[in-house]
């Protein structure tokens, strides 16, 4: 409302003052340095006063130079005239982020602006363009003091407040990356949170996107291996969260991917490789892009700690007991807590040395991890159970323990304080405990070997004498038992091989007996003779014929043609008599099925007289 009171009251002052000329159309370019680095940013503006409408600008084209991002701002003013004229300009700024591609003297070609009635052009800008980086580091930069306008934190144009998760003071997106040379619109970078660090200490690993697109997601992250540190998970959103950040001139949305604490494991320069991530950009999913984009890598330096440093961090030793005025057998507990920031599992704690009259168990331990502003750290706690043995006044000491602390560069201590334990007779008046026996149970108050007040009583040995046995080899029953396995074994293996022998059967045999079940089948064949289905008879001449020449030849002469079956018998060295019988026999069967008059008795038993005879006379 303030500002809306303001622009009427001018309003009112200039129409009060008289009418209000136009001023005179300007048009220019300028840069915000001269020399630059090939890998800074500078901004080129296009100045445009007065235009006329529909005046277009013609922006430059430089080969040269990479145009990074573009911008446009607005503003008018207002002057008073000779005469009590008001003069109104309104001011049309073109911003331009740019980058050089190469080095060398370089020029920005003129831009231009096009109006209805002409074709205004700026002047060409030369720059000198050097390798590297001129432009300061960023973090080198005072932080600007508060913003005077009081936005609120988290406002993108705010003071930015520490990041969540971050140190006070750290910012994972301080450290500003390079826009590459390409893939400018989205990439990938790595960076530490510190330059070098000592062995042990923490050193945070930071993965973010850099992007002027809108993002679908991420569909997959690799990180580096990591060779050389204890590597711990700070931070690995599922989902995104943006921060408006500057690179360069050039607005991002900045993204933490991943982020993890590291703790290096020695001393010297260590180098961590890049990251990787597989990247969807697009508002919807039939317009989805997926790019894979590789970070930049890193190197640490890592340096060692002093001489008896071993432990690292800042630390912090407390204990607690349960009782220190106790009974004879009853325990004290003891706890020992560690807390502080650093590698909790390598710190190393002391040993407990108690008063040789106390007995004490193995401890038992927990741990509480805790990430709090991207510091690692929590609570170690352990449990001591010890068990007084005789009565008296006892003093537990105090653990030390001797830590290397970054900050100060200097090796700390913190320590418990000790403890006094009043140990009191028991409740049967008992000054002393026996010495528990291997299966926990406690002895017997006669026992030998029992702890009393003034120590150990001195030990009484008892034994028994024998005279020692007779070897056994030395017995008459040795020698038979030895031997009996032996002669066992070999009476099995001969009686195995008896029968082995008894049932095996030669080649011959195996002839023999498929002949006789050939025969067999005549015998089937001579009982169709007399009568019966024709086809039928001289098909079971066929077949113990057959079956007949397969235990012969040792070979299947199923549908073989007469002319193969002639060839396999004539290869068997059978005789051409034999082989024109056989074949003849197996003739007669064809024919018998499918000829007349086969079906005769005495057909019929010619055709068995035949098979039998080809049998017979098989060599």
């Amino acid at each position: 409302m303030a500002r809306t009171g303001s622009a009427l009251a001018i309003t009112v002052l200039l129409l009060a003052a008289g009418p209000v000329l136009g001023a005179e159309l300007e048009f220019y370019m300028t840069v915000d340095r001269d020399k630059v680095g090939t890998e800074d940013t500078f901004r080129c503006e296009i100045v445009v006063s007065n235009a006329p409408e529909g005046a277009v600008v013609q922006f430059p084209t430089p080969q040269d130079f990479e145009v990074l991002s573009r911008s446009e701002s607005t503003q008018m003013s207002y002057s008073m005239g000779s005469g009590g004229m008001a003069q109104i300009r309104q001011i049309r700024k073109f911003t331009l982020v740019m980058r050089a591609n190469r080095a060398g003297h370089l020029t920005i070609p003129a831009a231009g602006l096009q109006t209805a009635s002409r074709t205004y052009k700026s002047e060409a800008i030369k720059l000198e363009v050097v390798p590297g980086r001129l432009a300061p580091d960023p973090r080198s930069q005072p932080k600007p003091p508060p913003n005077p306008f009081g936005l609120p934190p988290g406002f993108p144009f705010a003071d930015d407040d520490d990041f969540p998760g971050a140190p006070p003071g750290v910012n994972p997106f301080d450290d500003e990356p390079g826009i590459p040379k390409s893939d400018s619109d989205l990439f990938l970078r790595s960076s530490l949170d510190r330059p070098e660090v000592f062995v042990g200490e923490q050193v945070t690993l930071s993965v973010l996107i850099y992007s002027r697109m809108d993002l679908m997601g991420v569909d997959s992250v690799t990180m580096p291996k990591l060779e050389g540190f204890l590597a711990q998970d700070i931070a690995s959103p599922t989902n995104l969260q943006p921060e408006e950040r500057s690179v360069g001139g050039v607005r991002y949305r900045a993204y933490l991917l991943r982020s993890k604490a590291l703790f290096p494991l020695k001393p010297g320069d260590i180098d961590i490789e890049a990251a990787e991530a597989d990247i969807a950009s697009g508002v919807y999913p039939f317009s989805q892009r997926k790019m894979h984009r590789k970070s930049n890598a890193l190197s640490l330096k890592v340096k060692p700690l002093p001489a008896g440093a071993t432990n690292v961090g800042k630390w912090r030793l407390s204990s607690t007991t349960n009782s220190t005025d106790i009974a004879l057998g009853e325990p004290v507990q003891l706890k020992v807590i560690l807390e502080g920031r650093g590698n909790l599992k390598a710190v190393t704690l002391p040993k407990l040395e108690a008063p040789a009259s106390f007995r004490v168990f193995d401890p038992q331990q927990t741990e509480k991890n805790q990430i709090t502003k991207n510091q690692v750290g929590g609570q170690r706690t352990t449990e001591y159970v010890l068990v007084p043995q005789q009565t008296g006044r006892f003093e537990v000491p105090g653990l030390t323990l001797e830590y290397f602390d970054p900050e100060t560069q200097q090796i700390e201590r913190t320590a418990t304080d000790p403890i006094t334990v009043v140990v009191r007779p028991s409740t049967t008046g008992a000054n002393a405990m026996a010495v528990p026996a291997n299966n926990g149970t406690q002895a017997e108050p006669n026992a030998r070997n029992q702890l009393v007040g003034g120590g150990l009583k001195s030990l009484r040995h008892t034994a028994t004498f024998s005279e020692p046995r007779r070897p056994a080899w030395s017995t008459p029953a040795f020698l038979p038992l030895a031997i009996a396995p032996l002669a066992l074994s070999l009476v099995l293996g001969a009686v195995s091989f008896v029968r082995a022998r008894a049932g095996q059967e030669d080649e011959q045999s195996k002839k023999n007996k498929q002949a006789k079940a050939a025969r067999k089948r005549l015998a089937q064949a001579e009982k169709l003779a007399g009568g019966g289905s024709t086809v039928e008879f001289y098909a079971e001449v066929d077949k113990a014929l057959r079956s007949f020449l397969e235990a012969r030849l040792s070979q299947n002469v199923t549908g073989l043609t007469r002319p193969q079956l002639d060839e396999v018998m004539k290869t068997a060295n059978v005789s051409e008599a034999v082989r024109g019988r056989v074949l003849g026999v197996f003739e007669t069967c064809d024919l018998g099925r499918y000829a007349p008059g086969m079906g005769d008795a005495s057909a019929r038993q010619r055709a068995l007289e035949d098979a039998v005879h080809a049998m017979e006379v098989w060599p």
